[in-house]
């Protein structure tokens, strides 16, 4: 297998020394020697978002500061969905960035969905897409990155490939 050619679980691995160099990441997620793993074959997650009254503005709907609690709680309970519950266990997520494009308003009874998709690992770091809807209606969409962190260590940890894997689907298996 070359480096872009996607292996038996659709994962193509580059080395990414590029990372070494960089002084614009944050501290916490530096990694030495980080390797990319890009996949097309996400296994998206759909996380049912509860409005509460205080998610209402003084403009009658959502206020943003609501849809990075909702892209946090939709992300992470992807993770405990997906992962291994001993991976779990021994890992933290840190979210080190969002990028939020609002297109409609949401009000307090809007029955309202977030899908979340992860759309690759490098080193410690895991980037997500995440789109919340309202039936058809797509609401906002959401770029963010995180960083896993060692439940023990605090310190900045890579997923094991067995443990990103469950993320994603093999050829044959039901997205």
């Amino acid at each position: 297998m070359n480096s872009t050619s996607p292996d038996e679980k659709g994962l193509v691995i580059r080395p990414a020394p590029f990372l070494r160099q960089r002084d614009d990441l944050p501290y916490l997620c530096r990694c030495p020697s980080a390797t990319d793993i890009i996949v097309s074959n996400a296994i998206p997650h759909s996380y049912s978002v509860g409005i509460d009254p205080d998610d209402i503005d003084f403009m009658g709907h959502v206020n943003n500061a609501s849809y990075l609690k909702w892209v946090q709680n939709a992300v992470l309970d992807h993770w405990r969905a997906l992962a291994p519950a001993e991976a779990v266990a021994e890992h933290l997520w840190v979210a080190l960035k969002h990028e939020i494009t609002y297109r409609k308003p949401t009000f307090l009874n809007d029955e309202v969905i977030a899908t979340v998709l992860l759309e690759k690992v490098q080193g410690a770091r895991a980037f997500y897409e995440t789109v919340i809807r309202r039936g058809e209606d797509v609401l906002a969409e959401v770029k963010s990155s995180w960083c896993c962190i060692d439940a023990t260590t605090l310190r900045p940890a890579r997923l094991a490939r067995e443990v990103i894997q469950h993320f994603f689907a093999s050829d044959g298996d039901p997205a």
